[in-house]
């Protein structure tokens, strides 16, 4: 039995977009960690990566080269349009392929999928092992009759290492000439370069994503033990030799004795390469013995939820943290030499231009190294996205919209005018930050550029004004 999963994320970008950094270059975890279960337990396994080919005749040629009895495919809400085409020109192709469909958006908005009756199966939360077991039930003639399966909390570190190769096999046969198993997206991560999940879940409460999270992964935060993640790593280290590496965690350093621990064995097992990872300001600014530590072994950045400087607007959307909090973990960051990497929102229900404003005086504040800003997006199965719903808020007609892009407006009341002054705005550095940041290239380069101005001083007799 043939089974060929499809990595259909061209919402963003189309067709013919590998390359292009971050969502146009990242393996899909959940795809690959469902491929390697798969695998592992006898099942032959393929990819199409619609990111790689050209168009839809392309895409209906390779699904009738292959032939699969099944089709696995992965939705997040923004994909919905690419997969539900992708379901239209497989039955038109073979009817009797069984197409399967599981991620976060069917898991959140079933309705919306079941809707949909050329798609012969939905699972839902976590889906190696119900996959996996509909594969065997398919294949000894005992498809089950539900459409709709449940999916089961594996124990992570018994999960396979996720397999990469399905997708950088499949880029390479299009072409792709690709060195690293993944595209590396800033100047600190050199190629190769891979992402890594330690863990599962997140345990606290913003609006804008709970309680979808609660849903597929449980409450709370599942990690893998740090011998898992370092045998993970040094298969890493072996198969690509991989230069640095990202963790995709919601919040790794949450978890303070894991983090020790994973130093230690980190640098134990002779890794130097560095890496960034996800974390929370007020954990950032509470864990400064943490985050001191993972420095002094490979942690070169953060990439830190920041989503606003307004006090009412952090506690609206139920962030846990507060302006102050937000710019103490940018004043850790510079203190450790950390690159920022800063995600924050504008435009969110009840928001006025007053409070995007305190957003933008605290984005020059604290002087991120990168910005990743986006227009508030209601996304379904959040506590927001119900608000959005229940006030008539939202503007998103169109899944494709579903993206973070910061190019229309989703939510109403808000002047596209303004939100463009805004988006670039919070972008502009103060004449004071470009000194900063000058001085602080020059002081990496060189040395600290003042005690070279303290010899003139002595040599001019303190002179020097």
């Amino acid at each position: 039995m043939k089974t060929t999963l499809i990595y259909a994320g061209i919402a963003g970008k189309g067709f013919d977009s590998l390359k292009q950094g971050m969502d146009s270059g990242w393996i899909s975890h959940g795809l690959a960690s469902i491929a390697a279960y798969a695998k592992n337990e006898g099942f032959a396994i393929d990819l199409i990566d619609l990111r790689a080919l050209s168009g839809w005749e392309q895409f209906r040629a390779e699904v009738k080269l292959r032939q699969p009895d099944v089709v696995g495919l992965t939705m997040m809400s923004v994909d919905f349009n690419p997969v539900m085409e992708c379901i239209t020109h497989i039955k038109e192709i073979n009817p009797n392929i069984v197409t399967v469909v599981g991620g976060a958006h069917p898991s959140v908005s079933l309705t919306n999928v079941l809707a949909n009756p050329k798609i012969d199966h939905i699972v839902l939360a976590e889906g190696e092992i119900t996959f996996t077991n509909l594969l065997r039930a398919i294949e000894n003639g005992n498809r089950p009759t539900e459409r709709v399966l449940l999916g089961i909390h594996p124990n992570l570190d018994l999960l396979p290492f996720a397999d990469r190769d399905l997708f950088l096999n499949e880029w390479r046969k299009w072409g792709y000439k690709m060195n690293t198993p993944e595209v590396p997206f800033v100047a600190e991560l050199p190629a190769p370069f891979v992402t890594i999940i330690a863990g599962r879940g997140c345990r606290y409460k913003c609006n804008f994503c709970k309680p979808t999270e609660d849903f597929l992964f449980g409450k709370g935060t599942r990690r893998r033990s740090v011998a898992n993640v370092i045998a993970e790593l040094k298969m890493l280290r072996e198969k690509y030799e991989f230069a640095s590496f990202m963790f995709h965690d919601d919040c790794l350093i949450e978890d303070r004795e894991w983090c020790q621990e994973f130093v230690q064995a980190y640098q134990a097992a002779g890794f130097w390469q560095p890496y960034f990872c996800q974390a929370r300001a007020d954990l950032i600014s509470h864990y400064e013995d943490v985050v001191a530590l993972m420095t002094e072994h490979g942690l070169k950045g953060f990439f830190i939820g920041f989503e606003s400087g307004s006090n009412r607007v952090l506690q609206f959307i139920k962030k846990g943290t507060t302006r102050d909090r937000n710019i103490k973990a940018g004043e850790v960051c510079r203190k450790y030499n950390l690159t920022i990497w800063a995600n924050y929102m504008m435009g969110l229900p009840t928001e006025t231009e007053d409070e995007i404003k305190e957003t933008i005086s605290m984005l020059k504040e604290i002087d991120p190294d990168y910005y990743s800003p986006a227009f508030y997006t209601p996304h379904p199965g959040s506590e927001l996205y119900d608000y959005t719903m229940e006030y008539n808020l939202s503007l998103v007609t169109n899944p494709d919209s579903f993206r973070r892009n910061p190019t229309e407006l989703k939510i109403k009341g808000h002047d596209l005018d303004f939100m463009m002054w805004a988006l670039d705005e919070s972008q502009r550095r103060t004449p004071r930050n470009q000194v900063k940041r000058a001085t602080r290239k020059y002081w990496q380069k060189y040395g600290d550029p003042a005690k070279y101005v303290r010899k003139v001083r002595q040599i001019l007799g303190g002179k020097l004004t």
